[in-house]
C-alpha cells in the first residue's frame, strides 16, 4: 500500500497577520495507466510505424514527467491491465509487462485492472486514501478508453485531476488518426467537472513545475 511521501504531503500556508491560512496545498501523485509493451499491437492497424515512433516519445515524457515526481518526492502509482486468455495483454505474457522505460520504482504501487475504469474493482481508490491524495496528474494509455474513463471517474469520486497534454497516446480508429483523438480529447476533458472538482489539460513541461 502506498504509503504519504516524505516531503510530498499537504503543504499549509505560513502565517499571515498571526492566522494561519485555512487551505493546505494539494498532495498530488502521478498516476500512469497502462503503458505495456503490447498496449497498441492491434489487429488491423494501418500506420504501424507511426503510431510505434510516436508510444516510443509518449514513454520519453513519461519518463521524465515520472522523474521529475520521484525528485520531489511525489508518489507514482501504476495501472496495469490483465487482458484475458489470448489477449495482447493478457497477464504474464511479454505484451502485458510495463514498458523497460519506465519500471516501477521498489515501492511503488502497481494497480491492476480488468475494465476501462482504473477504479474498478481494483485497489487505486485505497492506494489514493492511504496516501491522504486529492489531485491526480494521469498519463498513459490509451487515450479514450482507459484514460479518460478513469479520468472522468476520479473528478466524479471527489479528485481533482490534471491530464498531461502530451503524457497519453492511443492508436488510429476508423477513420481518425491517433493524434486527432488526442486533441479532442484533449479539447473535451479541458474544464471538466463534478461538483467542486474539474480536469486541467496541461503538457509535461508544465507538470510538478
Amino acid at each position: 500500500m502506498l504509503a504519504a511521501a516524505a516531503g510530498g504531503g499537504r503543504r499549509c500556508g505560513k502565517l499571515t497577520d498571526g492566522v494561519a491560512k485555512s487551505s493546505c496545498m494539494a498532495q498530488d501523485a502521478v498516476v500512469v495507466i497502462d503503458v505495456q509493451n503490447a498496449i497498441l499491437d492491434l489487429p488491423g492497424t494501418q500506420r504501424r510505424r507511426e503510431i510505434h515512433a510516436a508510444l516510443d516519445a509518449l514513454v520519453g515524457r513519461i519518463a521524465i514527467l515520472i522523474g521529475r515526481a520521484r525528485q520531489r518526492n511525489v508518489p507514482v502509482i501504476f495501472v496495469q491491465h490483465d487482458g484475458p486468455s489470448g489477449h495482447r495483454l493478457e497477464r504474464g505474457v511479454p505484451g502485458w509487462q510495463i514498458r523497460q522505460e519506465i519500471l516501477p520504482a521498489p515501492g511503488e504501487p502497481i494497480v491492476h485492472k480488468t475494465a476501462c475504469d482504473a477504479f474498478f474493482e481494483t485497489t487505486l481508490g485505497l492506494e489514493l486514501t492511504s496516501g491522504k491524495i486529492d489531485r491526480l496528474i494521469v498519463a498513459g494509455c490509451m487515450t479514450e478508453y482507459c484514460v479518460d474513463t478513469t479520468v472522468r471517474r476520479a473528478v466524479s469520486l471527489g479528485y481533482d485531476v490534471t491530464l498531461v497534454a502530451d503524457g497519453h497516446m492511443t492508436a488510429d480508429s476508423g477513420a481518425l488518426m491517433f493524434d486527432q483523438i488526442i486533441a479532442h480529447h484533449n479539447s473535451l476533458l479541458d474544464g471538466f467537472d463534478a461538483g467542486n472538482h474539474s480536469v486541467r489539460v496541461v503538457p509535461v513541461s508544465r507538470c510538478l513545475m
